[in-house]
């Protein structure tokens, strides 16, 4: 069976797609996976937070509404602070997203969509490298699924923001 629901995909894009706001929660490992996420949506635009520290995570997921997004990541789907995030963010209205490597897990549980990861690292898990691999595969699909749902929207501002960078940084005498 396909590990990656591609009716969830779809769900988990709209979602994304719509909301005034994003949190993305994650620590660890999962915090890296999360702010690679956050670089992309701040480039096409998105109103989005990813903070690593847990406490920032449901003080900002206390401030949510129905009109935004909550997305945890979280190779065990265990991971407390990360279902504490999660949980104050349903709590406060928002819909939320899970990206996970089991599928019956807390964090799942709480998440109005569920992906699902897979990697074959049990054997080192402490090297988190195949997960965190399969996580960021994830967000890629995720944010190619955006950009290209409001190609007109999102590809010149991914553009804009390259220019930017590019134009600032030379003006500088950066690189």
């Amino acid at each position: 069976t396909e590990l990656l629901d591609l009716g969830q995909l779809e769900r988990a894009v709209d979602a994304l797609c719509r909301a005034k706001r994003i949190d993305l929660y994650g620590v660890a490992t999962s915090s890296i996976v999360a702010q690679d996420f956050y670089q992309k949506l701040i480039r096409i635009g998105k109103n989005c937070t990813a903070f690593a520290d847990s406490h920032m995570q449901i003080t900002s997921a206390s401030t949510l509404t129905s009109s935004d997004v909550a997305v945890a990541v979280s190779y065990s789907g265990e991971t407390p602070e990360t279902i504490d995030a999660l949980a104050c963010a349903k709590d406060a209205g928002a819909f939320t997203i899970s990206i996970t490597s089991y599928r019956s897990s807390a964090i799942s549980a709480l998440a109005d969509i569920t992906l699902y990861s897979s990697s074959l690292e049990e054997g080192m898990r402490r090297g988190d490298m195949a997960s965190r691999i399969a996580q960021l595969h994830i967000i890629d699909i995720l944010f190619m699924g955006m950009a290209s749902r409001d190609f007109s929207t999102y590809v010149p501002r991914l553009e804009q923001s390259y220019l930017n960078v590019k134009n600032y940084r030379k003006s500088r005498g950066g690189h």
